[in-house]
C-alpha cells in the first residue's frame, strides 16, 4: 500500500509540475503582451503549484524508501525522481533568493520531462537493493551524485537562458543575473561531484579492490568533472566570462545527461546494476 501511494503521489506531482509550467508560460507570455496584473497572477499560481508539487514529490520519495526499507535511490527510476525533487527545491530557492520567477517554465519543463521518462520508461517495482549496493556508501556517494546532477541541470538551463538573454531574446532577465546564478549553482555542483567521485573511489576499493578502473561510469564522471572545472576556470578568466563560459556550462550539462542516460542504460560495466 505504501508503494502504491508513493507511485500515486509521484504521478500527482508530475501533473502539478506540468500545471505550474503552464502558469509559468502564462506569466512569461502575458508579461510581454498583456497586463502586469494577469502575469503576476499566473506567476503566483505557478509558484504555489510548484511548492505543492514539491511537497507531494517529497512525500512520494520518503514513502518509496519506507516501502523498500532502504534509501529511496536504489535504481534509475528512484534516482531520477530524487534528482527531479532536488532540482525543484533548488529552483524554489533561486526564485526566493533572486526573484526570477518568470523563468519557471524553462526550468520546470525539463524537470517534468525527466520525471516523465522516469515514470514511464524506467519505472521499477519496489525491491530490496542488489547485493552490490548494500553498503552505507550508497547513502553518501549516491546522495552526492544526486545533488550534483540536480544542481548541474539547473545551472545548465540558466546558462542556456543566459545565452538567449545576451542576444536580447525572450523577455529574459539581464544576462548578468543569469550568469551569476548559474555560476553559483555550478560551484555547488562541482564541489558535490568532486565529493561523489572521491567517495565512489573509496567504495570501489572496498567492493572491487581498486580505487579506479576506467569503468564507463567512472570515465564519463571524470569527463563531466573536467567540463565543470573548465567552466569554473573560464568563468573567472578575463575574456572567457559570459557567453564563452556559458557555452562550456551547457556542454557540461550535456555530458552529465549523457552519463546519466547513455552510460547507465546502454553501456556495460561494473555500474550496469544502476
Amino acid at each position: 500500500m505504501t508503494a502504491v501511494l508513493s507511485d500515486w503521489l509521484f504521478t500527482s506531482a508530475f501533473g502539478v509540475y506540468m500545471a505550474a509550467a503552464l502558469f509559468g508560460a502564462g506569466e512569461h507570455s502575458f508579461g510581454r503582451f498583456a497586463s502586469a496584473r494577469v502575469a503576476d497572477l499566473c506567476g503566483r499560481l505557478g509558484l504555489a503549484l510548484t511548492v505543492l508539487g514539491a511537497v507531494l514529490h517529497a512525500v512520494s520519495v520518503v514513502l518509496r524508501g519506507i516501502a523498500g526499507g532502504r534509501v529511496p535511490w536504489g535504481n534509475m527510476y528512484e534516482y531520477l525522481s530524487a534528482v527531479g525533487l532536488i532540482a525543484v527545491v533548488a529552483w524554489l530557492y533561486v526564485v526566493w533568493r533572486h526573484g526570477v520567477r518568470r523563468l519557471s517554465v524553462f526550468v520546470l519543463l525539463p524537470i517534468a520531462l525527466l520525471l516523465f521518462l522516469a515514470g514511464n520508461q524506467l519505472y521499477t517495482e519496489v525491491a530490496p537493493l542488489q547485493p552490490a549496493l548494500r553498503s552505507y556508501w550508497i547513502t553518501i556517494h549516491v546522495a552526492a551524485a544526486i545533488m550534483a546532477s540536480s544542481v548541474f541541470l539547473l545551472s545548465g538551463v540558466l546558462s542556456g537562458l543566459h545565452l538567449l538573454s545576451a542576444r536580447g531574446r525572450s523577455h529574459l532577465p539581464p544576462a548578468e543575473i543569469l550568469d551569476r546564478v548559474a555560476y553559483r549553482a555550478g560551484v555547488i555542483g562541482f564541489a558535490t561531484l568532486t565529493f561523489a567521485i572521491v567517495t565512489g573511489a573509496i567504495w570501489a576499493e572496498q567492493a572491487w579492490g581498486r580505487y579506479w578502473g576506467w569503468d564507463p561510469k567512472e570515465t564519463f564522471a571524470f569527463v563531466s568533472w573536467l567540463c565543470y572545472a573548465a567552466y569554473l576556470h573560464a568563468r573567472s578568466t578575463a575574456g572567457w566570462r559570459g557567453r564563452n563560459s556559458a557555452w562550456i556550462n551547457v556542454i557540461g550539462m550535456v555530458a552529465v545527461l549523457f552519463n546519466l542516460f547513455f552510460v547507465n542504460l546502454v553501456t556495460v560495466g561494473l555500474h550496469s546494476y544502476a
